[in-house]
């Protein structure tokens, strides 16, 4: 993986589990070369949304995307998109500047 000027970003993004999959599937056609998913629980937001008459699961996958600086927007609306962050509840994405990083394997795509 190469960036332009050798800029990444790190996509972070929590959604309901079960989604993972679905969710770094698009991404991946997206452009994205890799993912690592953790299972986590959410807290706090329950009681905010529940004024809504939204049901939030407290269970939650944590996808960490790296993208180079061109990948980022094409796989961040992918994210959105897939993930239906649009709608409330659903979960949240955002990126991060990478600083520095170690051990990232250029991976070469078939066309």
């Amino acid at each position: 993986m190469s960036g332009s000027d050798g800029k990444f970003y790190l996509i972070v993004c929590v959604v309901q589990r079960g989604m993972g999959d679905k969710v770094w599937k698009s991404a991946k056609e997206a452009g994205a070369g890799g993912v690592t998913i953790n299972f986590a629980r959410g807290m706090g937001v329950r009681e905010r949304l529940g004024i809504l008459g939204v049901a939030i699961s407290p269970e939650k996958e944590v996808l960490h995307i790296v993208v180079s600086e061109g990948q980022l927007e094409p796989v961040f609306d992918a994210i959105v998109k897939s993930a239906k962050l649009d709608s409330p509840g659903m979960g949240i994405a955002y990126a991060l500047p990478v600083v520095k990083i170690a051990g990232l394997v250029e991976q070469k795509r078939d066309k």
